[in-house]
């Protein structure tokens, strides 16, 4: 297959999240019918509900500056579904993904004709076959996966990884993980099984319980990242300079290249995993990793006139995150771009989101999940005055919208969905928008 051909495939086996099979047995069986490539390297599993992302583009910096060739496996994309698989630092090319993707389908299509499936893998479970064949062809030393949803019946859990760890909690979901902390962070704790080493980021009480009963289970002393950071000083950005202080090293003025307070939590957890890897990771290189890590979409900044922050806030917990940000390092006129899928708790993400606005645009984001227009205005009405609603009945037209309304001196601050965030920046891409990315 070519890369259109490729990508309509994977497209025709349906959305990604309402197609979704939670379970093992599919991806076991496709994997194996590979050659089960992911038995090929050392494999690091990171699930949770937010951050989860950010701490695996922070492990995979880390190894990039220490020279080791890792391999990673992300989720949404943003433009490109070639973003989802990065092999030392940089997405696969097309070609690529074509023929893994080419080999993976007629895998797939050979073990429903005999029987051995009943239907074809999903959308994910494909993606995440993909995924661990092209690190294989690319004899990475390494492989780092985002859990998709959940952990224990999640596609990148039949990768069987030997690290493991679980980033803060929270509720987000609830149609698939249930709807208590306790339900949710049983969910994503089942990632932790006997032999494993498992990072835990600091957590409520209730998923904490959760957790380390789990452990308790499987016979695993579990780590949990709450070491000290003393933190030096802030940029005026909202990027944290801070000194860590585990039980094997110190690291001293580490300027956090992700932005937000929340970060020192996804770097600390980076952290213990470096050290925890099977290969040794020198100091200097774990500091210069998190440094230079970057992570498209979350607290990104564009400079220009207006600026542009983009943030794929989509749970109540992300939304709280960004509101952190805006309060402690936004002081000018800043009007929101927001649109979200409408399973997601949208009158609690308006609540903490909205009035923090001077204006609000309201758009759909080009998604069968996404909540309409309507809908919003319907949550945002109740929150902020109407007067300074607007809709846009596209990303593109919301963007011009802003870009009409929003001061030279002021932010566009686009958020509620990473899909919102991806369709936000190819509009801004064709609308030539002069930019510089930081």
């Amino acid at each position: 297959m070519q890369f259109h051909e490729a990508l309509h495939y994977l497209l025709s086996l349906g959305h990604e999240t309402l197609a979704m099979k939670l379970g093992l047995r599919n991806i076991e069986l496709l994997l194996a019918g590979l050659g089960d490539p992911q038995r090929c390297y050392p494999v690091v599993q990171i699930a949770g509900t937010n951050g989860k992302g950010s701490t695996a583009v922070v492990l995979d910096s880390i190894c990039s500056s220490a020279g080791i060739k890792s391999g990673l496996f992300t989720s949404p994309h943003l433009i490109s579904i070639t973003e989802r698989v990065c092999i030392a630092a940089k997405a696969i090319s097309e070609d690529s993904f074509a023929l893994h993707t080419t080999q993976v389908r007629d895998v797939a299509q050979l073990l429903v004709d005999q029987r051995e499936m009943e239907v074809l893998p999903t959308f994910f479970e494909q993606l995440t076959a993909i995924a661990l064949l092209a690190f294989r062809e690319a004899k990475v030393e390494l492989a780092i996966l985002e859990t998709g949803l959940g952990g224990r019946l999640d596609s990148t859990t039949g990768a069987k990884a030997d690290l493991v760890a679980i980033t803060p909690i929270a509720i987000d979901h609830e149609e698939y993980l249930g709807s208590t902390i306790e339900s949710i962070a049983s969910e994503k704790a089942a990632i932790i099984r006997p032999g494993v080493t498992a990072i835990i980021a600091p957590q409520s009480p209730e998923a904490l319980e959760v957790i380390l009963k789990r452990c308790e289970s499987c016979n695993v002393e579990p780590s949990i990242a709450n070491f000290p950071v003393e933190l030096e000083y802030i940029t005026s950005d909202g990027r944290y300079c801070v000194t860590f202080e585990t039980k094997k090293d110190r690291y001293e003025h580490v300027l956090i290249g992700l932005r937000g307070r929340h970060q020192t939590t996804n770097a600390a957890v980076a952290i213990r995993l470096a050290e925890s890897l099977p290969m040794y990771v020198p100091r200097w290189a774990i500091s210069e990793g998190i440094e230079k890590a970057r992570h498209r979409g979350r607290l990104e900044l564009w400079e220009s006139n207006p600026a542009f922050l983009f943030d794929g806030a989509h749970n109540p917990a992300g939304a709280q995150a960004l509101r952190n940000y805006l309060d402690e390092h936004v002081a000018t006129p800043l009007t929101l771009v927001f649109g979200a899928m409408r399973d997601k708790n949208l009158n609690e993400i308006g609540e903490i989101l909205f009035d923090a606005a001077s204006q609000l645009i309201l758009t759909r984001v080009d998604n069968e999940r996404a909540a309409t227009i309507d809908q919003l205005r319907g949550v945002a009405s109740r929150i902020v005055d109407p007067g300074k609603i607007f809709p846009g009945d596209s990303v593109k037209e919301a963007l011009r919208v802003a870009l009409d309304i929003t001061p030279t001196n002021g932010v566009v601050c686009f958020t509620g969905s990473l899909y919102l965030i991806g369709e936000a920046q190819s509009a801004a891409k064709e609308m030539n928008v002069q930019s510089t990315r930081k």
